[in-house]
């Protein structure tokens, strides 16, 4: 989808320019343009919303359907105090309004997530795509922004190009996301042109991103998902904290909601030491209880193999590496299974312990940590408290969300309030 073609309009002064063409970017320029503003969005990548297209494994995990703004708000740790004039002005229901009225059908899942129907982020982007068209926003794809300065006696925003050309504003809004798929354009350039600006950036790096493990076991795993399942983090032996949810097996590690939204203390964990993790794989069995109900069933079917056994308790994947960590032959008769070779599997079951070797990098990272400080926005409006009419918005905040469609909620709301605003 391409919207009208810019190169001619090099010496005028826009309204708005949006540095940025992803979830953030096109919201804000959609907004802007529909309320009158001429509106020029710059994007490096030749289309728009690249990361989009890989959010929710390509389904696109458009928000959580948390509708109480307190509730919602609160997600977002640390940065929750700011947030909520941002979100009482366009929440979780508001963009839910949003999408249905770009024929976007949207379907609840675990934890709230909501997708569109159609299981395609293709759908949002081009769904934005049409919205920036419809509000007459200006687009130049392929374009690589170098610097931004503003003119104090003008007031008025010069964006240089790569190809030395300069663009010019009244209006400047920085939505060029952080560091997490640098493949995608989001290589954090932005965070130069903000400093020189004047703000302050809290140190870049990847959040809600995979995690490797040294156990060679692991890849036998992969693909495998445990819905629910009980984490129990460690640091040097010294248990750090137990968090629920579900978990993804990799070929090198692990990932799913659960895993994600620990990585930001996994990541910190271990600079201090060895980090270990104990998966219970049956969170609603008590130890006990599952001794007994395996004995019992161990002794109901005497003359099966133990592997044609345990696949009623975990997934069928997960039978043969588990009797392989526990030592245990799975060819053998469930009537000869010796009682500590009983207390082995049940306690792999509840307490599978693998170790942490490292967090994967950008490119395998949801989001990225670290920005712009939220005291330095005005979060009403996205307008810088230090630049006049410079608005930052998106993943360029250093505001910390879960996994769950809550940082694209974050674009939605941050987008919609500072195009609402300019």
């Amino acid at each position: 989808m391409n919207a009208k073609n810019a190169n001619d309009e090099d010496n005028k002064v826009w309204d708005v320019i949006v540095i940025g063409g992803g979830p953030a970017g096109m919201m804000t320029a959609g907004r802007a343009g529909e309320r009158g503003h001429s509106v020029l969005l710059l994007e490096k990548n030749p289309i728009f919303g690249k990361k989009l297209l890989l959010t929710g494994g390509g389904r696109c995990n458009i928000t959580n359907n948390k509708t109480n703004v307190r509730e919602m708000v609160l997600k977002y740790k640390t940065g929750s105090k700011f947030l909520y004039s941002t979100f009482a002005q366009h929440g979780v229901t508001d963009s839910m309004k949003f999408f249905a009225s770009k024929g976007i059908a949207l379907k609840e899942e675990n934890e709230g997530r909501l997708f569109p129907v159609s299981n395609s982020a293709k759908t949002v982007r081009d769904a934005l795509v049409t919205y920036m068209e419809h509000s007459k926003v200006t687009v130049r794809t392929r374009c690589t922004v170098t610097a931004i300065t503003k003119d104090e006696k003008s007031g008025l925003f010069y964006i240089t190009l790569l190809n030395t050309k300069r663009v010019c504003a009244k209006k400047c809004v920085v939505a060029s996301g952080g560091v997490s798929h640098p493949e995608t354009g989001s290589t954090g350039e932005c965070f130069t042109w903000l400093s020189t600006l004047g703000h302050e950036v809290q140190k870049n790096n990847y959040a809600l991103v995979p995690i490797s493990l040294k156990d060679t076991w692991v890849k036998k795993l992969a693909g495998i998902a445990l819905p629910e399942c009980k984490l129990t983090l460690y640091c040097d032996e010294k248990k750090q904290c137990v968090q629920s949810g579900k978990v993804l097996f990799t070929h090198v590690g692990l990932s799913g909601p659960l895993v994600l939204n620990l990585s930001k203390t996994i990541g910190t964990l271990l600079s201090q030491g060895t980090v270990t993790l104990k998966l219970d794989v049956l969170p609603t069995h008590e130890i006990g209880e599952l001794r007994k109900t395996f004995q019992t069933l161990l002794a109901q079917e005497s003359n099966k193999k133990i592997k044609n056994v345990l696949g009623i308790f975990i997934p069928s994947g997960m039978v043969g590496p588990l009797l392989e960590i526990t030592g245990v032959d799975g060819e053998t008769p469930n009537h000869s299974l010796r009682a500590h070779d009983r207390v082995k599997i049940v306690t792999c079951m509840k307490a599978l312990t693998c170790t942490v070797n490292r967090l994967l990098g950008a490119e395998k990272a949801v989001i990225s940590s670290g920005g712009i400080l939220p005291t330095e926005v005005n979060f009403k409006t996205m307008e810088s408290r230090l630049v006049q009419g410079l608005y930052i918005v998106g993943d360029v905040l250093n505001i910390d969300r879960p996994s769950g469609g809550y940082s694209l909620q974050l674009c939605w709301s941050t987008g919609y309030v500072a195009g609402s605003h300019i």
